[in-house]
Protein backbone atom coordinates (compact mmCIF):
# COMPACT_ATOMS: atom_id res chain seq x y z
CA UNK A 1 0.00 0.00 0.00
CA UNK A 2 1.69 3.19 -0.98
CA UNK A 3 1.24 6.11 1.12
CA UNK A 4 4.06 8.26 -0.16
CA UNK A 5 3.60 12.12 -2.28
CA UNK A 6 6.36 13.47 -3.60
CA UNK A 7 7.62 17.18 -2.22
CA UNK A 8 10.30 18.54 -5.17
CA UNK A 9 9.16 21.96 -5.19
CA UNK A 10 10.87 25.07 -4.80
CA UNK A 11 9.02 27.31 -1.82
CA UNK A 12 9.07 31.15 -1.52
CA UNK A 13 11.21 32.15 1.81
CA UNK A 14 8.12 32.16 4.51
CA UNK A 15 7.66 33.48 8.01
CA UNK A 16 6.13 31.10 10.21
CA UNK A 17 2.74 31.77 11.62
CA UNK A 18 2.54 34.48 14.43
CA UNK A 19 6.03 35.69 13.67
CA UNK A 20 5.91 39.07 14.55
CA UNK A 21 8.07 40.41 12.08
CA UNK A 22 4.78 40.71 10.36
CA UNK A 23 3.35 43.54 9.03
CA UNK A 24 0.61 44.34 11.31
CA UNK A 25 -1.36 47.85 10.24
CA UNK A 26 -3.51 47.87 13.03
CA UNK A 27 -4.19 45.68 16.09
CA UNK A 28 -8.23 46.51 15.66
CA UNK A 29 -10.45 47.28 13.29
CA UNK A 30 -10.01 50.69 11.51
CA UNK A 31 -14.05 50.98 11.99
CA UNK A 32 -13.98 50.07 15.60
CA UNK A 33 -11.82 53.08 16.08
CA UNK A 34 -13.90 54.95 14.14
CA UNK A 35 -16.87 54.51 16.25
CA UNK A 36 -15.45 55.24 19.19
CA UNK A 37 -13.60 58.54 17.86
CA UNK A 38 -17.40 59.91 16.50
CA UNK A 39 -18.65 58.83 20.26
CA UNK A 40 -15.70 60.42 22.32
CA UNK A 41 -15.69 63.85 20.09
CA UNK A 42 -19.61 64.34 21.31
CA UNK A 43 -20.85 63.83 17.33
CA UNK A 44 -24.17 62.16 17.76
CA UNK A 45 -24.32 57.93 16.69
CA UNK A 46 -26.27 58.87 13.33
CA UNK A 47 -22.71 60.34 12.20
CA UNK A 48 -20.99 57.17 12.09
CA UNK A 49 -24.32 55.10 10.76
CA UNK A 50 -23.67 57.56 7.48
CA UNK A 51 -20.04 56.92 7.33
CA UNK A 52 -20.66 52.81 7.50
CA UNK A 53 -24.01 53.95 5.19
CA UNK A 54 -21.53 54.66 2.33
CA UNK A 55 -18.96 52.11 3.22
CA UNK A 56 -22.35 49.26 2.91
CA UNK A 57 -23.71 50.11 -0.58
CA UNK A 58 -22.27 53.37 -2.38
CA UNK A 59 -19.65 53.62 -5.10
CA UNK A 60 -17.56 56.24 -2.53
CA UNK A 61 -14.54 55.87 -2.28
CA UNK A 62 -12.82 58.22 0.18
CA UNK A 63 -14.31 60.40 2.85
CA UNK A 64 -14.49 63.49 1.18
CA UNK A 65 -17.23 61.31 -0.91
CA UNK A 66 -19.31 61.18 1.87
CA UNK A 67 -21.54 64.23 1.10
CA UNK A 68 -24.23 63.40 4.37
CA UNK A 69 -21.03 64.62 6.53
CA UNK A 70 -20.12 67.75 7.06
CA UNK A 71 -16.92 68.98 5.36
CA UNK A 72 -15.12 69.87 8.69
CA UNK A 73 -16.24 66.10 9.62
CA UNK A 74 -15.18 64.97 6.05
CA UNK A 75 -11.29 66.19 6.78
CA UNK A 76 -10.73 65.20 10.47
CA UNK A 77 -11.71 61.49 9.20
CA UNK A 78 -9.50 61.61 6.35
CA UNK A 79 -6.43 63.10 8.36
CA UNK A 80 -6.71 61.18 11.33
CA UNK A 81 -7.83 58.02 9.94
CA UNK A 82 -6.79 58.36 6.08
CA UNK A 83 -8.35 59.35 2.94
CA UNK A 84 -9.85 56.10 2.07
CA UNK A 85 -12.86 54.33 3.48
CA UNK A 86 -11.17 51.19 1.47
CA UNK A 87 -7.56 50.20 1.84
CA UNK A 88 -7.83 47.90 -1.55
CA UNK A 89 -7.64 48.90 -4.83
CA UNK A 90 -8.94 46.68 -7.60
CA UNK A 91 -6.20 46.20 -10.21
CA UNK A 92 -6.69 43.52 -12.66
CA UNK A 93 -9.88 41.67 -13.33
CA UNK A 94 -10.53 38.07 -15.03
CA UNK A 95 -13.26 36.27 -16.05
CA UNK A 96 -14.63 33.30 -17.36
CA UNK A 97 -18.53 32.04 -18.08
CA UNK A 98 -19.42 32.04 -14.12
CA UNK A 99 -16.45 33.36 -12.34
CA UNK A 100 -14.67 36.97 -11.55
CA UNK A 101 -11.51 37.02 -10.40
CA UNK A 102 -10.09 40.32 -8.51
CA UNK A 103 -7.08 41.48 -7.94
CA UNK A 104 -6.25 43.73 -4.95
CA UNK A 105 -3.50 45.62 -4.03
CA UNK A 106 -3.63 46.62 -0.19
CA UNK A 107 -1.80 50.31 0.90
CA UNK A 108 1.20 48.61 1.70
CA UNK A 109 1.46 46.77 -1.59
CA UNK A 110 1.06 43.20 -0.97
CA UNK A 111 -1.60 41.59 -3.36
CA UNK A 112 -4.50 39.36 -2.79
CA UNK A 113 -6.91 37.75 -5.48
CA UNK A 114 -10.95 37.68 -4.51
CA UNK A 115 -12.94 35.35 -6.52
CA UNK A 116 -16.61 35.35 -7.20
CA UNK A 117 -19.07 32.96 -8.68
CA UNK A 118 -22.24 33.50 -10.56
CA UNK A 119 -24.34 31.06 -10.57
CA UNK A 120 -27.32 30.31 -12.60
CA UNK A 121 -29.98 29.82 -9.32
CA UNK A 122 -29.52 33.61 -9.56
CA UNK A 123 -27.55 33.98 -5.95
CA UNK A 124 -23.60 34.95 -5.90
CA UNK A 125 -20.95 33.32 -3.58
CA UNK A 126 -17.69 35.26 -2.95
CA UNK A 127 -14.45 33.67 -1.99
CA UNK A 128 -12.30 36.29 0.13
CA UNK A 129 -8.38 35.91 1.45
CA UNK A 130 -7.61 36.30 4.30
CA UNK A 131 -3.43 36.58 4.20
CA UNK A 132 -1.41 37.62 1.34
CA UNK A 133 0.50 34.11 0.53
CA UNK A 134 0.71 31.79 3.19
CA UNK A 135 3.34 30.20 5.31
CA UNK A 136 2.07 26.57 5.55
CA UNK A 137 3.67 25.11 2.79
CA UNK A 138 1.32 22.45 1.37
CA UNK A 139 2.40 21.10 -1.04
CA UNK A 140 -1.00 20.98 -3.68
CA UNK A 141 -1.41 24.93 -2.95
CA UNK A 142 -0.24 27.83 -5.07
CA UNK A 143 -0.54 29.80 -2.20
CA UNK A 144 1.56 27.99 0.14
CA UNK A 145 4.24 28.01 -2.63
CA UNK A 146 4.46 32.43 -2.47
CA UNK A 147 5.14 31.78 1.31
CA UNK A 148 3.77 34.27 3.55
CA UNK A 149 3.83 37.73 2.94
CA UNK A 150 1.51 38.89 5.83
CA UNK A 151 -1.76 39.02 7.59
CA UNK A 152 -4.57 41.03 6.00
CA UNK A 153 -6.22 43.61 8.31
CA UNK A 154 -9.84 42.68 9.56
CA UNK A 155 -10.67 45.83 7.59
CA UNK A 156 -9.03 44.44 4.39
CA UNK A 157 -10.84 40.96 4.86
CA UNK A 158 -13.82 42.93 4.67
CA UNK A 159 -13.29 45.08 2.55
CA UNK A 160 -13.25 42.49 -0.33
CA UNK A 161 -16.66 41.87 0.62
CA UNK A 162 -17.60 45.74 0.75
CA UNK A 163 -15.47 47.20 -2.16
CA UNK A 164 -17.77 49.37 -4.26
CA UNK A 165 -16.55 48.09 -7.49
CA UNK A 166 -18.94 45.70 -6.86
CA UNK A 167 -21.88 48.41 -6.24
CA UNK A 168 -20.63 49.85 -9.69
CA UNK A 169 -20.51 47.13 -11.53
CA UNK A 170 -24.45 46.04 -9.76
CA UNK A 171 -23.39 43.19 -8.39
CA UNK A 172 -25.43 42.64 -5.66
CA UNK A 173 -24.14 41.80 -1.83
CA UNK A 174 -23.16 37.95 -2.47
CA UNK A 175 -25.30 35.42 -0.83
CA UNK A 176 -22.74 33.57 1.12
CA UNK A 177 -19.01 34.73 2.10
CA UNK A 178 -16.45 31.71 2.09
CA UNK A 179 -13.25 31.96 3.56
CA UNK A 180 -11.40 29.92 0.98
CA UNK A 181 -9.26 32.16 -0.79
CA UNK A 182 -5.57 33.15 -0.14
CA UNK A 183 -3.90 31.91 2.90
CA UNK A 184 -4.79 29.84 6.62
CA UNK A 185 -7.75 32.23 8.07
CA UNK A 186 -7.02 30.79 11.58
CA UNK A 187 -3.61 31.46 11.23
CA UNK A 188 -4.58 34.92 11.21
CA UNK A 189 -6.10 36.61 14.07
CA UNK A 190 -7.51 39.77 12.57
CA UNK A 191 -10.14 36.96 11.14
CA UNK A 192 -12.13 37.22 14.25
CA UNK A 193 -12.46 41.33 14.33
CA UNK A 194 -13.18 40.56 10.62
CA UNK A 195 -15.46 37.96 11.31
CA UNK A 196 -17.77 40.68 13.93
CA UNK A 197 -17.57 43.00 11.44
CA UNK A 198 -19.39 40.84 8.64
CA UNK A 199 -21.87 39.66 10.84
CA UNK A 200 -22.57 42.70 13.07
CA UNK A 201 -26.03 44.41 11.90
CA UNK A 202 -24.52 47.99 12.84
CA UNK A 203 -21.72 46.94 10.15
CA UNK A 204 -22.14 44.42 7.37
CA UNK A 205 -25.08 42.42 8.79
CA UNK A 206 -23.99 39.06 6.85
CA UNK A 207 -26.00 35.99 8.90
CA UNK A 208 -23.18 33.95 10.68
CA UNK A 209 -24.65 31.00 8.99
CA UNK A 210 -24.14 32.45 4.99
CA UNK A 211 -20.33 32.29 6.09
CA UNK A 212 -17.61 29.28 5.36
CA UNK A 213 -14.32 29.23 7.90
CA UNK A 214 -12.14 27.01 5.79
CA UNK A 215 -8.93 25.55 7.48
CA UNK A 216 -6.13 22.96 7.37
CA UNK A 217 -6.44 22.72 11.20
CA UNK A 218 -5.20 25.43 13.24
CA UNK A 219 -6.37 23.72 16.05
CA UNK A 220 -5.64 26.45 18.57
CA UNK A 221 -7.88 29.56 16.93
CA UNK A 222 -10.26 26.38 15.49
CA UNK A 223 -10.93 26.16 19.19
CA UNK A 224 -11.67 29.87 19.62
CA UNK A 225 -13.83 29.80 16.40
CA UNK A 226 -16.55 27.71 17.45
CA UNK A 227 -16.93 29.72 20.74
CA UNK A 228 -16.56 33.24 19.67
CA UNK A 229 -18.48 32.33 16.21
CA UNK A 230 -20.55 29.50 16.57
CA UNK A 231 -23.30 29.53 13.44
CA UNK A 232 -20.15 30.49 11.24
CA UNK A 233 -20.07 27.22 8.88
CA UNK A 234 -16.67 25.34 9.13
CA UNK A 235 -14.98 23.08 6.38
CA UNK A 236 -11.97 20.94 7.66
CA UNK A 237 -9.51 20.35 5.06
CA UNK A 238 -8.35 16.27 5.76
CA UNK A 239 -7.08 14.89 2.15
CA UNK A 240 -5.64 11.66 3.52
CA UNK A 241 -6.84 9.84 6.48
CA UNK A 242 -3.47 8.27 7.11
CA UNK A 243 -1.49 10.96 9.50
CA UNK A 244 2.57 10.50 7.60
CA UNK A 245 0.54 10.93 4.45
CA UNK A 246 -1.33 14.24 5.60
CA UNK A 247 1.70 15.37 7.11
CA UNK A 248 3.16 15.39 3.28
CA UNK A 249 0.23 16.83 2.17
CA UNK A 250 -0.25 19.52 5.00
CA UNK A 251 2.74 19.97 6.91
CA UNK A 252 0.65 21.55 9.88
CA UNK A 253 -0.31 18.05 10.66
CA UNK A 254 3.36 17.46 12.78
CA UNK A 255 1.84 20.74 15.01
CA UNK A 256 -1.76 20.09 14.87
CA UNK A 257 -2.78 16.73 14.07
CA UNK A 258 -6.48 15.83 12.39
CA UNK A 259 -7.17 14.06 15.26
CA UNK A 260 -7.28 17.13 17.82
CA UNK A 261 -9.31 18.99 15.39
CA UNK A 262 -11.66 16.40 15.14
CA UNK A 263 -12.17 16.30 18.34
CA UNK A 264 -12.86 19.98 18.31
CA UNK A 265 -15.87 19.45 15.63
CA UNK A 266 -17.06 16.76 17.86
CA UNK A 267 -17.97 18.77 20.52
CA UNK A 268 -19.13 21.73 18.59
CA UNK A 269 -21.57 19.60 16.53
CA UNK A 270 -22.62 17.96 19.95
CA UNK A 271 -23.35 21.69 21.51
CA UNK A 272 -24.89 23.47 18.21
CA UNK A 273 -26.04 20.60 16.05
CA UNK A 274 -24.66 22.09 12.83
CA UNK A 275 -23.67 20.47 10.04
CA UNK A 276 -19.68 20.61 9.24
CA UNK A 277 -17.81 19.86 6.48
CA UNK A 278 -14.72 17.81 5.43
CA UNK A 279 -12.96 18.67 2.27
CA UNK A 280 -10.79 15.98 0.60
CA UNK A 281 -8.57 16.91 -2.41
CA UNK A 282 -8.42 14.24 -4.24
CA UNK A 283 -5.28 13.85 -6.29
CA UNK A 284 -4.73 10.49 -9.00
CA UNK A 285 -2.77 8.37 -7.54
CA UNK A 286 -1.63 9.58 -4.14
CA UNK A 287 -5.02 9.44 -2.06
CA UNK A 288 -7.41 7.93 -4.08
CA UNK A 289 -7.43 4.27 -3.82
CA UNK A 290 -9.65 2.04 -1.03
CA UNK A 291 -7.93 1.95 1.65
CA UNK A 292 -8.32 5.62 1.94
CA UNK A 293 -11.89 5.51 1.38
CA UNK A 294 -12.34 2.46 4.00
CA UNK A 295 -9.98 4.66 6.43
CA UNK A 296 -11.82 7.92 5.48
CA UNK A 297 -15.36 6.66 5.96
CA UNK A 298 -14.16 4.68 9.47
CA UNK A 299 -13.06 8.25 10.56
CA UNK A 300 -16.09 9.71 10.22
CA UNK A 301 -18.34 6.58 11.25
CA UNK A 302 -16.60 7.53 14.89
CA UNK A 303 -17.02 10.59 15.46
CA UNK A 304 -20.13 11.35 17.69
CA UNK A 305 -22.34 12.83 15.51
CA UNK A 306 -21.35 11.58 12.04
CA UNK A 307 -24.67 11.94 10.41
CA UNK A 308 -23.45 16.27 11.32
CA UNK A 309 -19.94 15.28 9.39
CA UNK A 310 -20.26 15.74 5.44
CA UNK A 311 -17.36 14.93 3.34
CA UNK A 312 -16.94 17.81 -0.02
CA UNK A 313 -14.32 15.67 -2.50
CA UNK A 314 -12.74 18.03 -4.71
CA UNK A 315 -10.87 17.75 -7.61
CA UNK A 316 -7.40 18.59 -7.56
CA UNK A 317 -5.94 21.59 -9.77
CA UNK A 318 -2.85 21.86 -11.39
CA UNK A 319 -1.51 24.56 -9.50
CA UNK A 320 1.55 26.67 -10.08
CA UNK A 321 4.14 25.95 -7.60
CA UNK A 322 2.60 22.62 -6.71
CA UNK A 323 3.90 19.65 -6.41
CA UNK A 324 4.63 18.73 -10.02
CA UNK A 325 3.81 14.82 -9.53
CA UNK A 326 0.26 15.63 -8.78
CA UNK A 327 -2.07 15.14 -10.96
CA UNK A 328 -5.87 15.87 -11.25
CA UNK A 329 -8.27 13.07 -11.29
CA UNK A 330 -10.40 12.11 -13.81
CA UNK A 331 -14.18 12.59 -13.34
CA UNK A 332 -15.11 9.24 -13.37
CA UNK A 333 -12.36 8.48 -10.13
CA UNK A 334 -13.65 11.45 -8.56
CA UNK A 335 -17.81 10.29 -8.94
CA UNK A 336 -16.65 6.57 -8.08
CA UNK A 337 -14.55 7.67 -5.00
CA UNK A 338 -18.05 9.59 -3.91
CA UNK A 339 -20.16 6.52 -4.65
CA UNK A 340 -17.91 4.50 -2.44
CA UNK A 341 -18.23 6.73 0.93
CA UNK A 342 -21.92 7.00 0.01
CA UNK A 343 -21.97 2.90 0.07
CA UNK A 344 -19.95 2.91 3.27
CA UNK A 345 -22.68 4.86 4.91
CA UNK A 346 -21.17 8.83 4.91
CA UNK A 347 -22.85 11.73 3.45
CA UNK A 348 -20.78 12.83 0.37
CA UNK A 349 -21.27 14.90 -2.55
CA UNK A 350 -18.69 16.10 -5.48
CA UNK A 351 -17.65 19.72 -4.96
CA UNK A 352 -18.63 21.95 -7.57
CA UNK A 353 -15.34 23.67 -9.19
CA UNK A 354 -15.53 26.72 -10.87
CA UNK A 355 -12.88 29.34 -12.72
CA UNK A 356 -10.05 26.48 -13.45
CA UNK A 357 -9.61 28.50 -17.00
CA UNK A 358 -8.37 31.69 -14.87
CA UNK A 359 -6.41 29.94 -11.99
CA UNK A 360 -9.46 30.80 -9.52
CA UNK A 361 -10.45 27.53 -8.12
CA UNK A 362 -9.76 25.35 -4.90
CA UNK A 363 -5.38 25.96 -4.75
CA UNK A 364 -4.73 28.20 -7.72
CA UNK A 365 -4.49 31.63 -6.19
CA UNK A 366 -0.78 33.60 -5.94
CA UNK A 367 -1.72 36.72 -7.00
CA UNK A 368 1.06 37.39 -9.31
CA UNK A 369 3.69 35.91 -6.73
CA UNK A 370 4.61 33.20 -8.74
Amino acid sequence: MQHRTSRSRTRSPSRPPGDPNVVDLTARSRWMRIREHLSATGNPDFRFRQVISAWQGSTAETFADVRALPPGLRAELAERFGPRLHPLTAVEVQRDDHVEKVLFAAESGARIETVVSHYRAGWDSMCVSSQAGCGLGCTFCATGAVGLVRNLTADEITAQVMHPRWTREGLPRPGSVAFMGMGEALANPHVFDALTLLTDPGYAGLSARRITVSTVGFASNLDRLVAEHPQVTLTLSVHSPFPGQRAELIPLEGRYPLADNLAILDRHVRTTRRKVYLAYLLIAGVNDGEAHLDALADLVRRRSRPELFHVSVIRYNVAAGGDPAYRAPSTRLVEGFVRGLLARGVHATRRRQLGTTIDAACGQLHARYL
